[in-house]
């Protein structure tokens, strides 16, 4: 730390109760009072150095009150800036004592000399004369700064007629938005006993030490030691300056931990020795801390982004404990909803701090952040098709990072969360559940799951709410776990199982049909086992042991009419290379082909058959046959 020397006599004050005495052997004749301290001093050092006690001096009368001397003057100085502490300096100073201006003090000092009016004109090296000098030094050197602007805070409103505040913090801003090592200035004077230099010794000799490369955060826990109103300016003065909104808001998430233990364990920054000042927590009652968080909030960055949600979220948490101001926890929800997309479960799940709502989480709170979410997605896209990513134009981008459908699972894992609370109204949990459109959810598995879990923790809803409740879910996009639990549910409406079975039977159909499709180009198309394997292994994930060996079954079933496909094929070549005609084809197999009346000219190039097959051929295969004959007719 900086430190200017001035005077040269040895101390020859000493302190008697309340009373500081000089011991210069003569007796004193004027005693000034400051606050509850008396100062029995002599007219001539102090009035040739201070225009201002001079004139008061002229002013007053001799008080008869102090007994034997009652030629004694008294002065009354209840307002002089700094209190008594900083007189006494002074008052060494008109003595000619040694004292030391240090960043501490310099600003009580400059005060203190502007509202004695000790200028040059009373006497040549004059303390405002000094002070100015040293507080110029002094804003050189970053944690000086910091330790001159903190002593501000005892003398306002004098710091601020002065502009030493202002000073400050534009020393401080300019550099916290430069490139720190620059200044070569110590990160943080608190943790460190090296000198402004930063000097090292090394076998004796003491050398510059390098420039360090440091992070971007270097700053934050040395203005945190700042009160709130010279915090706040020193954020708007580094915002006026362009720094990075990003580093705006890490310093007051800083400052925020430091001072809101619900935001986090407090800092207890001390010196090694113990001297050193630590982390003034002023507030320290609940009024105190909810002015800093709605002052915190009041100054975040407005860009989206710049704050971790989950910090958000604990902002928001800790200003319901608080009861902060409903604009300010309007402002957070806002924040959060515009970047839910990047939230997770746990920090989601806020208590209730309403006593009146009986149920575990503040359902309205997320309610409302959803709908922020909403309300910021219908800005961005007007279409449905739109708000999900378009895999032929973006093939690197996953469908599940599309915000729409992390905010669909989000909110799918909160509603299975919250679902088992018995004082849940359905009208609450359907709402959750509707703010999200149908196109958000990629599979309907989560919000089955819910409903699931509600109705069994809810066995008192009407069958006509279950109807109500289920028709926000497509069965069409459960999965096949899914579809197979929701089948055997009883506690789902029928008309949901019903859909359930239909759409399972349809995908089943689907899936059939897709196989015999690469069967039958399998001998042409070289991929098609490639095809299959594909879709078995995307398949059997969703199979547990006993599905895998039936499907292993059916895959072997399905290579056999793949083997008897390709030898009736075989057959039918046969029988057109040596008969040429259909009639011996449709006999062999005891088909009946009935021919239809057609134009002469086109009865050569084609004709209408109706292919009969006899009970035999299992109901499997007659696709087969009927593809197959129609294939050699349109031959």
């Amino acid at each position: 730390m900086a430190c200017m020397k001035l005077g040269s006599k040895s101390d020859v004050f000493y302190r008697d109760g309340q009373s500081w005495l000089c011991s210069s052997g003569l007796p004193s004749d004027i005693v000034i009072q400051v606050e509850d301290t008396s100062f029995h001093l002599h007219k001539f050092p102090l009035l040739s150095r201070s225009r201002a006690l001079e004139n008061l001096t002229r002013d007053s009368s001799p008080d008869e009150n102090e007994g034997v001397d009652y030629k004694k003057c008294l002065l009354r100085l209840h307002d002089l800036p700094g209190g008594a502490k900083t007189f006494l300096l002074v008052a060494k100073f008109c003595y000619g004592v040694k004292i030391d201006l240090t960043a501490k003090n310099v600003a009580r000092l400059r005060c203190a000399a502007e509202y004695l009016e000790m200028y040059e004109e009373c006497g040549e090296g004059n303390l405002v004369k000094h002070s100015e000098t040293f507080l110029n030094a002094v804003l050189e050197n970053w944690i000086d700064t910091i330790k001159a602007l903190e002593t501000c805070e005892e003398v306002l409103p004098y710091a601020e007629e002065l502009h030493i505040i202002s000073r400050c913090i534009d020393s401080l801003a300019t550099k916290a938005c430069s490139d720190q090592p620059l200044f070569n200035s110590p990160v943080s004077g608190r943790n460190t006993g090296l000198s402004p230099e930063r000097t090292l010794v090394w076998n004796g000799i003491c050398t510059a030490s390098k420039p360090q490369h440091v992070s971007e955060d270097w700053w934050y826990e040395d203005v945190s030691f700042l009160r709130l109103p010279l915090y706040k300016r020193l954020i708007l003065a580094v915002g006026s300056r362009g720094m990075k909104p990003e580093r705006i808001a890490g310093s007051l998430i800083f400052y925020a931990k430091n001072y809101l233990p619900q935001m986090g364990t407090q800092l207890n920054s001390q010196n090694g020795n113990g001297a050193g000042p630590q982390l003034n927590l002023s507030a320290s009652s609940e009024a105190d801390q909810r002015i800093v968080l709605e002052e915190i909030v009041e100054l975040l960055p407005d860009q989206k982004g710049v704050i971790p949600t989950e910090m958000l979220l604990k902002l928001l948490r800790t200003s319901m404990i608080l009861h902060a101001s409903q604009s300010c926890r309007e402002n957070l929800e806002k924040r959060i909803g515009a970047q839910l997309d990047q939230a997770v479960l746990v920090d989601l799940l806020i208590p209730n701090m309403d006593h009146s709502v009986e149920t575990l989480y503040d359902n309205d709170c997320v309610q409302r952040i959803l709908d922020h979410f909403m309300a910021v997605e219908k800005d961005v896209t007007d279409t449905p098709f739109n708000c999900l990513v378009d895999q032929e134009q973006f093939p690197g981008i996953p469908q599940s990072r599309n915000p729409l459908t992390m905010v669909a699972n989000l909110v799918d894992s909160y509603l299975v969360e919250i679902a088992s609370d018995v004082n849940l109204k359905l009208p609450k949990f359907q709402s959750l559940a509707a703010v999200l459109p149908t196109y958000s959810r990629r599979l309907d598995d989560g919000i089955y799951r819910a409903f699931d879990i509600y109705l069994k923790a809810h066995p008192w809803v009407t069958d006509s709410e279950r109807e109500q409740l289920c028709r926000l879910m497509n069965c069409e996009k459960l999965s096949l776990n899914a579809s197979t639990h929701a089948a055997q549910n009883e506690r789902l409406p029928l008309r949901v199982i019903v859909q359930v079975l239909f759409f399972e039977q349809l995908r089943l159909r689907t899936s059939v049909s897709n196989w015999f499709f690469v069967s039958d180009n399998d001998s042409q198309n070289p991929t098609g086992n490639l095809a299959l394997a594909r879709y078995e292994n995307a398949i059997q994930p969703a199979f547990g042991e006993k599905q895998i060996v039936h499907f292993d079954e059916m895959r072997e079933r399905f290579f056999d009419l793949k083997k008897e496909c390709l030898c009736m094929k075989q057959e039918i070549d046969k029988i057109m290379k040596t008969k040429g005609s259909w009639n011996s084809f449709l006999k062999l197999f005891g088909l009946k082909l009935k021919m239809k009346s057609c134009q002469p000219k086109a009865a050569k190039k084609k004709c209408n058959a109706e292919v009969v097959p006899p009970t035999s051929i299992t109901p499997l295969l007659n696709g087969k046959q009927d593809e197959a004959a129609n294939c050699e007719l349109a031959h």
